[in-house]
C-alpha cells in the first residue's frame, strides 16, 4: 500500500531541516521525500497535510506504569495505547512498581507481557524499556543487586525517588561505573524538602501552603555534580526544575562533565501562579517552579543546556486525586497531551522552534538513553509522527487512551493532535 501525506510540514530535528514536503511510504517504509512528486504509484492514497506536522516519532526517558501492584491506576496496555495517541514510539518505564524492577525475574515477567499485549494487537506498538532499581528500601538505604540488573534486559539504573544518603549516592556511582549502565538521578534533597507541596515563594505563601526551597534541589544537584567530577560516572539529572539547578548543569558542561539533564513537560507549561485553583492534578514533584524557573528551564531547553523534555506520565485513580491539595499523590498523566500543548505553549508563541521542541522530544532522549534517534531516512522503515493542528478536541475521558485521568486540562479543549503513528519494526 501507498500512501502520500501531501505538503506536509516535515520537520528533521538530525539533519536539522523545517520544509513543506510530499513524502510517499510504502507499507510503513519511506520511499521518497521532495518539494513536489508528481509520479506516484497506481493506487497511491493520497493525504491532504497542508497544516500538519510531521517528524520522527518520539521518545520518552521515564513514566511510571500502574502494572504490576497498582493496575487499577494503569496498565501496561493502557499505557502503550496512551503513548502511541500522543506520538511516543519509544516509552521508558521507572522501577516503582510492586514488586520493583529490582530483580531480573520481574524484568522478564514484564518483558513477556509487552510480548503478550502486542501479538493479540492489530494496532501499532511502542517499544518499552525498564529503568531498574537503584536502591531496594523505600528510603534509598539498601544497593540494589546491580551486577545481576546490569545482564537482564534494562536501560539503566534509577530509583524515580531521592536518594538522600550521600554516602550510599556515592557507593552506588563508584559501584556502578564499570557497568556502563546509564544511570538517572532525581537531584532532590528530602531533609529540606520536609511536608512541602509547592515552591517556596509569594504563592506559596498567599495559597498558605508549605514550601519547597529551592536549595532542595540545588544542594542535591551540586552533590551529585560533585560525585560525578570525581569518579567520572556519568549521570542523566531527571526533574530539573529550578532556574539555578540550570545554571549549576551549564555550568558542569562548561568543565566537560558527563552528564545530561531533562526538564517535565508540565514545568515549561505552567508555574506556581496557575495553582490559584488548587486543582490537586498539579500536584508534582518537584512542584512547579516560580516564573523565574520556568522561564529559565524553557531558555535552558532552547540551549540545549537541557537536553530532552520528559513526560514524567503519573497515573493516579480518581479517588487518590480527589483529596485536599496538600494531601493528593504528586504526579498527573501527559503521554496523550504533551505535544500538542507544548507546540502551542512554547512553538507558536515562538518562545521555541519547532525544531528545537521536536528535537528535546525525539532525538535528545534518544541520545540520552545512547540510542540510535528515529530518523527520516528514505528506504528505511518509518518512525514517524503526524501531528494536525487545525484539530481541535476536549479531553474526555471516552477520549483518552490512559485508564487514569489526573490531569488539569481534563474536560478542556486543546488545539492539534496526533493523528497517525509510524512505528518501525
Amino acid at each position: 500500500m501507498h500512501e502520500l501525506l501531501q505538503q506536509v510540514r516535515l520537520l528533521d530535528p538530525l539533519a536539522g531541516t523545517d520544509q513543506v514536503v510530499d513524502l510517499l511510504l510504502e507499507s510503513g517504509v519511506i520511499r521518497a521525500i521532495a518539494l513536489h512528486l508528481t509520479d506516484l504509484p497506481e493506487a497511491t492514497v493520497v493525504h491532504d497535510c497542508r497544516g500538519m506536522v510531521a517528524g520522527p516519532s518520539l521518545v520518552d526517558l521515564y513514566s511510571h506504569s500502574g502494572e504490576p501492584g497498582h493496575e487499577e491506576r494503569e496498565t501496561l496496555e493502557s499505557l502503550m495505547q496512551a503513548a502511541i495517541a500522543g506520538g511516543f514510539t519509544r516509552i521508558h518505564l521507572l522501577p516503582d512498581t510492586q514488586p520493583a524492577i529490582d530483580n531480573p525475574a520481574t524484568v522478564t515477567w514484564l518483558a513477556e507481557r509487552q510480548a503478550t499485549i502486542a501479538q493479540k494487537s492489530l494496532a501499532p506498538q511502542p517499544r518499552v524499556g525498564y529503568w531498574a532499581a537503584l536502591t531496594k528500601a523505600a528510603q534509598g538505604q539498601q544497593m540494589s543487586e546491580i551486577a545481576e540488573l546490569a545482564v537482564a534486559q534494562v536501560i539503566g539504573f534509577a530509583d524515580g525517588y531521592p536518594i538522600g544518603n550521600r554516602l550510599l549516592l556515592q557507593r552506588l556511582l563508584e559501584y556502578a561505573r564499570p557497568f556502563q549502565k546509564l544511570i538517572a538521578l532525581w537531584a532532590c534533597d528530602p531533609d529540606l524538602t520536609g511536608n512541602g507541596v509547592v515552591r517556596e515563594g509569594d504563592t506559596a505563601l498567599l495559597l498558605g501552603l508549605p514550601g519547597i526551597p529551592t536549595t532542595a534541589e540545588t544542594t542535591a544537584i551540586s552533590t551529585i555534580l560533585e560525585c560525578v567530577e570525581a569518579l567520572g560516572t556519568p549521570v542523566h539529572l531527571m526533574r530539573v526544575s529550578t532556574a539555578r539547578g540550570v545554571e549549576l548543569i551549564q555550568a558542569a558542561k562548561m568543565r566537560h562533565l558527563p552528564i545530561t539533564a531533562s526538564t517535565t513537560w508540565m514545568h515549561l507549561l505552567l508555574n506556581s501562579q496557575d495553582l490559584t485553583s488548587y486543582n490537586p492534578n498539579l500536584r508534582l514533584a518537584p512542584p512547579l517552579g516560580n516564573p523565574t524557573d520556568q522561564k529559565a528551564l524553557i531558555a535552558g531547553v532552547a540551549a540545549g543546556v537541557i537536553d530532552a523534555i520528559a513526560i514524567d506520565h503519573t497515573p493516579y485513580t480518581y479517588e487518590e486525586k480527589t483529596v485536599a491539595f496538600a494531601e493528593a499523590p504528586a504526579g498527573a498523566i501527559g503521554l496523550e497531551l504533551a505535544l500538542p500543548l507544548l507546540w502551542q505553549k512554547l512553538v507558536a508563541t515562538g518562545e521555541l522552534s519547532a525544531l528545537t521542541l521536536w528535537n528535546a522530544l525525539s532525538t535528545q532522549p534518544a541520545r540520552c538513553l545512547h540510542q540510535t534517534p528515529p530518523t527520516l531516512v528514505v528506504d528505511h522503515a518509518a518512525e514517524l509522527v503526524l501531528l494536525d493542528l487545525h484539530k481541535s478536541w476536549e479531553v474526555h475521558p471516552a477520549l483518552l487512551r490512559s485508564q487514569a485521568h489526573n490531569t488539569p486540562w481534563l474536560y478542556r479543549k486543546i488545539q492539534g493532535q496526533v493523528t497517525k503513528v509510524w512505528v518501525a519494526p
